[in-house]
């Protein structure tokens, strides 16, 4: 039947609730050396807070090589009382070293890791070596990631493996496009490696707060996740209301899901940092409730989400 695969099992789609679409419970990467997050305690309290705010659903979108722990996921997810759904797939070139076995493994092998995390279980290595270590935990959703402004050639390889996953699981694909760019470029390549846009959510495009590109990629189907919520760094929360609220009068609100994408131990209220993985729920939400009214929160919250991961009956 059709379900949403998370790090405990098959759900039906209508229990994930409130979808915080973009996150990371576990990372270690050399672009963020010192900033890298790994104890379970900790980002169990994490998870808490997140649980506390009315999100029931985490998508965790670390992906191969990145510091993944699929066992540990499992237990905060229980420990928690939240679904979590786990990635693989291969990320921006940037995030590998150059020495990384990603970089030359042949179209077979990339394939053949994804298939095994979607449909047998997650390496509890991370893919570290030339053994993995299956667990029991499989992955829910590919992310895939692109530099800015193009798809470097090392990409390209990995988007092609990560299309072919997607095809023969389901398993839908969420692409992270660096300061949100070149989203008309992931969505061409990834058609014409047989994946239609509306198994596609494009990451970090409230980076680029162009409502006119917005509109034009919810229209080929694609979904958006606007996943820079309470890092002001990046500007104002009422820049990302600003476009929910345009595309709701555009019609397409239906095609956005919303997210904090928690990429560092500092912004980790576990850690002593903040804003926290907490905040899309405590803070934003309430905004978006008071302007736009509790149709449009569930709409990006609970029904493009649950529409984006459910993988359909018949396959994975």
């Amino acid at each position: 039947m059709a379900h949403v695969m998370t790090v405990r099992g098959p759900v039906p789609p209508d229990e994930l609730g409130r979808v915080d679409a973009h996150e990371h419970l576990f990372l270690r990467t050399p672009q963020t050396p010192n900033d890298s997050f790994w104890d379970e305690q900790k980002i169990t309290d994490e998870a808490k807070l997140v649980r506390d705010s009315g999100i029931r659903t985490i998508v965790d979108l670390t992906t191969v090589g990145l510091g993944r722990r699929p066992t540990a996921l499992a237990d905060v997810s229980a420990a928690a009382d939240a679904h979590i759904v786990a990635a693989t797939g291969y990320h921006r070139s940037a995030h590998y070293s150059p020495w990384h076995w990603a970089r030359t493994a042949d179209h077979e092998l990339l394939v053949d890791v994804l298939l095994t995390d979607l449909t047998s279980g997650m390496d509890d290595r991370d893919w570290s070596g030339p053994r993995p270590v299956p667990s029991q935990v499989r992955a829910g959703i590919i992310k895939l990631g692109a530099s800015y402004q193009h798809i470097a050639p090392e990409e390209r390889r990995w988007f092609a493996a990560g299309a072919e996953a997607s095809r023969r699981t389901g398993a839908p694909i969420a692409v992270h496009c660096e300061i949100g760019s070149a989203t008309h470029e992931i969505l061409d390549r990834l058609g014409n490696l047989g994946v239609e846009p509306d198994r596609i959510m494009l990451a970090h495009t409230d980076r680029n707060p162009d409502l006119e590109l917005h509109k034009e990629l919810a229209a080929r189907g694609a979904y958006l996740v606007y996943d820079t919520i309470g890092r002001v760094k990046y500007g104002p929360d009422s820049r990302i209301l600003d476009l929910i609220c345009g595309m709701a009068d555009a019609g397409l609100i239906n095609r956005l899901c919303l997210g904090t994408d928690v990429g560092r131990r500092s912004m980790l209220r576990a850690y002593g940092g903040g804003p926290g993985m907490d905040v899309l729920g405590r803070e934003f939400v309430p905004r978006v409730e008071k302007t736009l009214g509790r149709e449009a929160v569930d709409a990006m919250l609970c029904h493009a989400p649950a529409r984006l991961l459910t993988i359909s009956e018949g396959v994975s």
